[in-house]
């Protein structure tokens, strides 16, 4: 494991008093990963604190049911604890006391961006709001900042489970992208490929050649990213059943439709209307339809995907 002095070592019994004994009103949500609860540490020692008394804190207990659960979360520790970046998640801590692995991040105020579009009634621990067309471009670009960042880096990452769960807000709408476990080292290209040993991800956001061969392109994440925007664009999510393409693929069923911008504001989410220019809503339709291309190399990189939002955001009427 990467040896690092920025990430403090903590005790199983520090994080069990900084959660009041893991209590139920700490607990935040559940993933495929563990369970995430709400903290409270001293902002300056990381010791931990009784409940609303200095700063908060997201804590996450890796299920250890889960075969690979110890390689998920060295995962986390070895990426987190080696890079920084605005959009990505700060890792305070971690635990790995016994069978027990956990990891402490900076607490995110609004939850993930999930919450936010497909759930009306408020998500445990977060104010749960409507978000407006200024709102979404602004977590689309910071979102797409954070890929742009992993792809570029000298050791280019692919990021394989970018989805709305792990798109995390502050108070400010900021985005910080979160859980690195299935993060692997990509090819030193666009062009090349690399075949990851373990065939997972998340349902819907897949890129088609992962799912057909399991291979992995950079590009990949510019697929799951072009998901996103979707349904940032709808306010739908693309795993829910009652979609009203039936039993059609919600992808090819949209294609034609985003290419019209008659027809395009009837997907749109109506929460948003009339705050965005129909050659706005058309341009980010657009874009997503490139990012959805079925060959790789036709997807644009997501430096040029935070280029083309920029301008998008730029649009007034």
């Amino acid at each position: 494991m990467l040896a690092t002095s920025s990430l403090k070592e903590f005790s199983f019994k520090e994080l069990k008093m900084a959660t009041g004994n893991f209590s139920p009103d700490s607990w935040l949500g559940e993933g495929y990963m563990g369970k995430v609860y709400k903290g409270w540490m001293d902002e300056k020692t990381l010791s931990p604190s009784i409940s609303g008394d200095g700063m908060a804190v997201a804590i996450k207990e890796f299920n250890t049911k889960q075969e690979q659960h110890f390689e998920f979360w060295q995962s986390e520790v070895n990426f987190l604890g080696r890079h920084y970046h605005p959009n990505l998640i700060g890792l305070l801590g971690y635990c790995w006391e016994d069978e027990k692995t956990l990891l402490v991040y900076e607490f995110m105020q609004k939850g993930s961006l999930d919450a936010h579009l497909f759930r009306s009634k408020k998500s445990r621990g977060y104010a749960i709001e409507p978000l407006s067309w200024d709102i979404r471009l602004k977590i689309a670009i910071g979102a797409a900042r954070g890929l742009t960042f992993l792809h570029t880096l000298e050791k280019k990452v692919i990021y394989r489970d970018f989805k709305t769960f792990n798109i995390l807000l502050d108070e400010n709408y900021n985005v910080k992208l979160s859980n690195f476990s299935l993060a692997t080292f990509g090819p030193s290209s666009e062009e090349a490929h690399v075949s990851p040993a373990v065939v997972c991800g998340s349902f819907g956001y897949l890129a088609p050649e992962f799912i057909t061969t399991g291979n992995l392109y950079l590009k990949s994440d510019v697929y799951s990213f072009g998901i996103v925007l979707l349904e940032l664009l709808m306010g739908l999510n693309v795993t829910d059943p009652e979609h009203p393409c039936g039993e059609q693929n919600l992808v090819d069923w949209l294609k034609p439709i985003l290419s019209q911008k008659t027809k395009l504001k009837t997907i749109m989410d109506a929460q948003m209307e009339g705050q965005y220019s129909s050659e706005a809503a058309s341009q980010a339709a657009q874009l997503s339809l490139r990012c959805l291309e079925l060959d790789p190399q036709s997807r644009p990189s997501m430096k040029e995907v935070v280029e083309v939002l920029k301008e998008i955001e730029a649009l007034k009427d």
